[in-house]
């Protein structure tokens, strides 16, 4: 019998590496004839799709949702839903802006705000970590970032929250996150206009300075490159978060280790097992044979990034969480033209973040009760962690 799998199954949300390992190994291009698409699960497959993208487009964006799949895909993802050559031009735009100087001059910056949120967290005890820190903290620092001013950065916060968060009984996009969407357009729109009249040192001026041959982005390109760090500079790392110190608690000798020092190592082992990103989806140009399948041109193809990275071929002992694991071959910031452009942010912030935890507790503990999984078909976290903590 052939094996199952629904991104919107929330059984697959509770746990979703049996469901890839069977795919894996019996079904490595799987058909969903409900929700209408492909599913590759081996490293190597998902690997190679990333790299080719010639036979498989991006234009139609990253989710299934009617709402974000198709033509319009552009509006939300920027130029994650791009091909050559306007990705070249558009990446190329923001990567100019987004410099690795920039996110290196924010460290110091981006600590302090750490520390001011975590101080009153630790020496109140107990604290959600989900919506008292990891939704806060990302949220702060993409505003740091883009130069949104503090004033109103509690109301981008809350925009942010109603985009990201699913309730427990649908997987698709809420009228409220839809009506966020669109605050959120319009005040970046304004604050677009007013840094074109006053520039600052922040990503914001960097992006209206860019320029490559002459070519400069325009506003509406800009507020979607805006749009787009709501999801992968925030969401992403927030869910991150959450991730690493849901595993940090489920594995004891590992939580040790890490809160004696070892945060790189558990930054990096949380993205290999447990990564927030599970999935990506392309659009195949042309009838592509693999495994004995053929995958129709037109057909939408989902990347199992999540069961890439638990691939024994690739991973010896998959299943298990090892911070002495080499984990340099992981697919959690992608591959090929798509690579993950705010990696070394994403990366910066779960290391600030967690080493000022470990340096004011000496442990943690969370409430099985209470821990409650968000429902997404592309992401995998938590909404809610109620935890206690042990000062140092």
């Amino acid at each position: 019998m052939e094996p199952q799998y629904s991104p919107y199954d929330f059984d697959v949300h509770a746990d979703p590496y049996p469901y890839y390992a069977r795919l894996r190994e019996q079904a490595p291009v799987y058909r969903n004839e409900v929700d209408d698409f492909w599913a590759l699960s081996r490293y190597a497959d998902i690997q190679a799709v990333l790299r080719d993208s010639e036979r498989f487009s991006s234009v139609n964006g990253l989710r299934l949702e009617p709402a974000f799949w198709g033509p319009q895909a552009e509006q939300f993802f920027s130029f994650f839903a791009m091909d050559a050559p306007k990705h070249t031009r558009m990446r190329g735009l923001v990567a100019s802006a987004f410099t690795h100087r920039r996110v290196r001059e924010l460290e110091p910056r981006l600590r302090e705000m750490a520390r001011e949120l975590i101080r009153p967290l630790v020496e109140r005890g107990s604290f959600d970590m989900m919506t008292e820190f990891a939704a806060v903290y990302p949220t702060d620092v993409i505003s740091e970032l883009v130069g949104v001013p503090e004033s109103d950065r509690e109301m981008v916060r809350k925009l942010g929250m109603e985009i990201m968060y699913s309730d427990s009984e649908s997987t698709e996009l809420r009228p409220e996150a839809v009506q966020a969407i669109g605050t959120l357009i319009g005040y970046y729109s304004g604050l677009i206009a007013e840094r074109g009249r006053d520039r600052r040192e922040d990503l914001l001026s960097g992006l209206l300075d860019a320029t490559i041959d002459g070519a400069r982005l325009t506003p509406e390109e800009i507020v979607g490159v805006l749009i787009l760090l709501v999801g992968a500079g925030v969401e992403t790392t927030m869910l991150n978060l959450g991730q690493a110190w849901q595993l940090g608690w489920r594995y004891p000798q590992q939580r040790r280790a890490a809160l004696d020092g070892r945060i790189a190592e558990w930054v990096n082992e949380t993205l290999r097992f447990e990564p927030a990103g599970q999935t990506q989806l392309r659009t195949a140009t042309e009838p592509v044979e693999l495994h004995g399948v053929t995958i129709p041109k037109g057909a939408r193809v989902m990347l199992l990034l999540a069961s890439g990275d638990r691939d024994p071929d690739v991973f010896t002992n998959p299943d298990i969480f090892d911070l002495d694991r080499d984990t340099g071959a992981s697919l959690a910031f992608g591959s090929g033209r798509h690579h993950c452009l705010g990696k070394n942010l994403g990366l910066l912030e779960m290391r600030i973040a967690l080493t000022e935890f470990a340096a004011t507790i000496s442990d943690y503990d969370i409430d099985p009760n209470g821990i409650e999984r968000i429902h997404a078909h592309n992401n995998r976290g938590f909404a809610h962690l109620p935890t206690t903590v042990t000062a140092r």
